[in-house]
């Protein structure tokens, strides 16, 4: 794919932009012929709920056999009510789908290559966004990753500008696309970023799921109508819809109606009244929006016509049977050209015959445009004022409290050395834990569309959390150390705050992988609690006479190797204390309480702590692997 530099339009600074119908295309023709798609069930039926029937699956058939065709330069929506495969079948033919799924469908006369990949634009429904970028740094970074590396940076930075001008984003091309708790774009300007992320790669074909979902009347009809001069453009367009106006109804070339994964109808828009009343399902009112129509019908309602009596599920096996004896033979001979084809394996991996490579970028620009991307957003949430305050005066709370505990006050200290492990334990691990689980959803359609390697992303992110996890912990041990009366020397301090920024990844760690794991964030709170708190006990703080047959516990608690360190990092075992009257000293080894964990060895708990480091993070990028291919 190469760009086109015309210079037709101008953005907001006088720059000049690209026309994107303008560009060059190649043109696609998808074709799908009797696709089926199964799933495995459980039985849960009434009266069935044993362990025994409960471990049986049911299959449960999602598509049932649809057909169709479309072209470059049409629009198709496939229309029905929640549940009847809409997203299913757009997710089948975007590639993107896993499982039984069996039939033929072909792009050119050929199945899915990295080349075809490289044409195709999906947009989902529900669409995730980094907050607190703003659109232009969305669009710039997406370009970055997803052009390929013969642009040089101005010209991909030109793409993404050019389509902040076609998508009508000028306007709010500054302000932070926000989310759930944070102020930003509009949902219609939401959507056509999302949109725009996928124009950036000028597609042939362009998938899009329910895209005017919870937009009003006129934003939806903006989206569409933006859709509909992409298709004139030369581009293929499916999408999925549920309850369109008649304006936007009336903007589509063909419709796919689907009742229960049945196919309906599928044609030319303007012929689907016609095909319906022929076969006895007319509306009884003209001024009736034909789409809601057509899903009541598709829920088997029919409220005029000579069928109107008929139950819900008469209606239904009436519509299936009609479109199996009326259109099925049409669709094949006029739409797909053949009267039967010939169907392909379920669908496999197909080698790509055209040697393009799955990546547009290579390793190390991926790591650092994601560090980069990564840098802007995490500043936002580990360095807001919220964050920075609650520190401050945190520390201050701490360096008060414990005011100058000295020697003589020995558990006083070693209560205030437990509570810096326990707290830069605690803070990172409920930090990271919901990363993973937030991103999934962005990680997925970012990975699905061959944009960065697993390895890159992961690397990246690591990375990234460096400054953000060790800068607070730092200001936190700056302020209460000399505050806390612990050792006055340089040497000590530098131990001792090591030992916290070296817990503090540790723990960060843990949260990853048990984030990678369960991703889900309120079972991952659940979950998370029960370990860190069992860290806790473990770490020869609470309880110094554990039983033996749980005392293994510690080994697995980086608190417990923390708090060893931290003690290590003061003391030494011939270090004196007043234990008694009469400035009595002991040994500061003899104290039961730090005897029971003991002094000296810290190169076994820096290695333990060390292979902790790694292994968790280990476990979080295999975890990661599910959701998605890594290389």
């Amino acid at each position: 794919m190469e760009i086109e530099q015309l210079k037709d339009q101008r953005d907001s600074n006088g720059q000049e932009v690209t026309s994107f119908n303008k560009k060059q295309n190649y043109p696609v023709t998808l074709k799908f012929d009797n696709i089926v798609y199964k799933i495995k069930t459980k039985n849960r039926g009434f009266l069935k709920y044993t362990w025994k029937n409960n471990s049986k699956l049911e299959e449960k058939m999602i598509l049932k056999g649809v057909t169709g065709e479309v072209v470059a330069g049409e629009m198709l929506a496939m229309l029905g009510p929640s549940g009847s495969g809409k997203t299913t079948l757009l997710n089948a033919l975007g590639r993107r789908l896993g499982g039984d799924l069996s039939g033929s469908i072909t792009y050119n006369g050929k199945p899915f290559s990295n080349a075809m990949n490289r044409k195709t634009g999906f947009v989902a429904q529900d669409d995730k966004f980094h907050p607190h970028l703003t659109v232009t740094e969305t669009l710039v970074f997406t370009a970055l990753l997803r052009l390929p590396q013969s642009f040089t940076l101005e010209e991909k930075t030109m793409q993404a500008k050019a389509v902040i001008s076609q998508l009508g984003l000028t306007k709010c091309k500054n302000n932070i696309m926000g989310g759930a708790f944070i102020r930003g774009v509009s949902g219609g300007e939401r959507k056509r970023v999302s949109i725009g992320q996928e124009m950036l790669i000028n597609p042939s074909l362009l998938f899009l799921d329910e895209p005017t979902s919870g937009l009003d009347s006129r934003s939806a009809q903006q989206v569409v109508s933006i859709l509909l001069e992409l298709a004139k453009g030369g581009r293929t367009v499916l999408m999925s819809i549920h309850q369109p106006s008649t304006n936007i109804f009336y903007m589509f070339h063909k419709i796919l109606l689907l009742s229960d994964g049945n196919p309906l109808y599928f044609g030319k828009t303007e012929k689907s009244m016609d095909y319906f009343s022929c076969i006895g399902y007319s509306m009884s009112n003209a001024n009736t929006n034909p789409a809601d129509f057509l899903l009541d019908l598709a829920e088997g309602v029919c409220l005029g016509g000579l069928n109107s009596e008929k139950g819900l599920m008469e209606i239904k096996q009436d519509l299936v049977s009609a479109y199996k004896t009326n259109l099925l033979d049409i669709i094949k001979d006029e739409f797909l050209g053949t009267g039967n084809l010939q169907l392909t394996p379920p669908f496999e991996e197909q080698m790509d015959e055209d040697h393009f490579s799955q990546w547009n970028t290579s390793w190390i620009q991926q790591f650092l445009v994601l560090l980069k991307r990564d840098l802007k957003e995490r500043k936002h949430e580990s360095f807001s004022s919220l964050n920075v305050g609650q520190i401050l005066v945190f520390s201050c709370i701490c360096g008060l409290l414990w005011w100058q505990s000295s020697s003589t006050h020995l558990q006083d200290q070693m209560g205030f050395l437990f509570f810096y492990s326990l707290f830069w334990s605690v803070r990172p691990f409920y930090n990271s834990m919901p990363t993973f689980p937030e991103e999934r959803m962005m990680l997925t359609k970012e990975r699905s569309s061959s944009m960065y390697r697993l390895s890159s992303y992961f690397i990246a992110k690591t990375v990234a959390d460096l400054p953000m996890e060790l800068v607070l912990p730092t200001v936190f041990v700056i302020i209460t150390y000399w505050m806390g009366g612990l050792k006055p020397t340089l040497e000590h301090f530098l131990k001792t705050l090591a030992v916290i920024l070296y817990s503090a990844l540790v723990s960060q760690g843990v949260g990853l992988a048990l984030g990678a794991v369960v991703m889900n964030i309120r079972s991952a709170l659940k979950f998370g609690s029960v370990i860190v708190e069992t860290f806790f006990l473990a770490s020869g703080f609470y309880v110094q006479h554990v039983p033996k047959f749980i005392s293994w516990c510690k080994y697995i608690s980086p608190t417990y190797f923390t708090y060893k360190l931290l003690l290590a990092s003061q003391y030494k075992a011939d270090d004196l204390y007043q234990c008694g009257p009469n400035n009595a000293t002991c040994k500061i080894g003899s104290y039961p309480a730090i005897e029971k964990i003991g002094l000296g060895n810290e190169a076994i708990s820096i290695s333990a702590l060390t292979v902790m480091l790694v292994g968790y993070r280990v476990v979080a990028y295999l975890a990661l692997m599910r959701i998605g291919v890594s290389c």
